[in-house]
C-alpha cells in the first residue's frame, strides 16, 4: 500500500479513495489590490503558496485524481449572507458593498473569481460556499460520495479559517484529511502554526500535514 509521508505518522492511502479539495484561491483574498489588501493586509504570503499549489493541482491531474475548487462567495441579493457575517469585523467595505474587483465576495463578480494561475479546468467540481466550511449549503458531500472518496488532501486560504473550518467538517463526516503544508496560508504567520499544530495533534486528531513534495511522492508523481 502506498503513503504520504507525513505528520505525526505516515498517511496511507486507499485506492482510488483520494481527492484534492483547492479552497477559496480567489482574486480578492490574494490579488494586490483586492478585498484582502484593502483591509490592511500583507498578502505576500499567499500569493508565495501559488506555484506550490500550482504544482499539487497539476500532480493530482496527472494521476488522475480528482481536483475541486471553492470559492466563498454569495448571491447578489444577500439572501444567503446572515446579518451577522456581513457586520462582523467591522470593516468598511464589506460583503455586497463595491470593493476593488467588484462587488466583495458576489458570486460572479471579478474578485470572487479563482486566480488565473489556478484556473479549474473542465469538468472540475467549483464550489461556491457562503460559510467558512465548504459543506454547509452545498452539494460538497454528494460529490464526494458519487466520486467514492474517503480521503481528502487540503490546500489553500486562510489555513485557520476556510481550509481549517472545511477540514473539520470533513472530519467529523468520516473522511481521512491530509494538509499540505507549503500549499495553504494565512495573514497571519501565526495562526497557521497554530492550525497545523492543532490538526495533527493527539495522534492526527483532525487530520494529517504533509509536504506537496511527499504528497506527490505519495501519489506515485515524479518532482524536483
Amino acid at each position: 500500500m502506498s503513503v504520504i509521508t507525513a505528520a505525526p505518522f505516515d498517511f496511507p492511502l486507499q485506492s482510488g479513495a483520494l481527492g484534492l479539495i483547492v479552497i477559496d484561491m480567489q482574486r480578492d483574498f490574494i490579488e494586490p489590490g483586492g478585498f484582502g489588501a484593502s483591509l490592511g493586509n500583507d498578502v505576500t504570503p499567499l500569493q508565495a503558496i501559488v506555484p506550490t499549489t500550482a504544482r499539487l493541482i497539476a500532480g493530482f491531474r496527472a494521476a488522475g485524481l480528482p481536483v475541486i475548487h471553492t470559492r466563498e462567495c454569495h448571491r447578489a441579493d444577500l439572501s444567503d449572507c446572515p446579518p451577522a457575517k456581513r457586520g462582523r469585523g467591522g470593516a468598511s467595505p464589506t460583503i455586497g458593498d463595491p470593493g476593488p474587483m467588484g462587488r466583495i465576495l458576489i458570486a460572479g463578480e471579478p474578485g470572487a473569481e479563482i486566480i488565473p494561475e489556478l484556473a479549474p479546468l473542465a469538468g472540475e467540481a467549483v464550489i461556491d460556499k457562503p460559510g467558512k466550511g465548504a459543506f454547509y449549503a452545498t452539494p460538497l458531500g454528494d460529490i464526494l460520495a458519487d466520486l467514492g472518496l474517503r480521503q481528502l488532501v487540503f490546500a489553500g486560504v486562510t489555513t485557520e479559517v476556510c481550509v481549517q473550518s472545511t477540514l473539520r467538517e470533513a472530519n467529523d463526516r468520516g473522511f481521512e484529511c491530509v494538509l499540505a503544508e507549503d500549499a495553504t496560508e494565512s495573514y497571519f504567520p501565526a495562526f497557521k502554526q497554530a492550525t497545523l499544530e492543532m490538526i495533527r495533534a493527539q495522534g492526527a486528531i483532525a487530520g494529517w500535514t504533509a509536504t506537496v513534495d511527499d504528497i506527490l511522492t505519495g501519489i506515485g508523481i515524479a518532482h524536483d
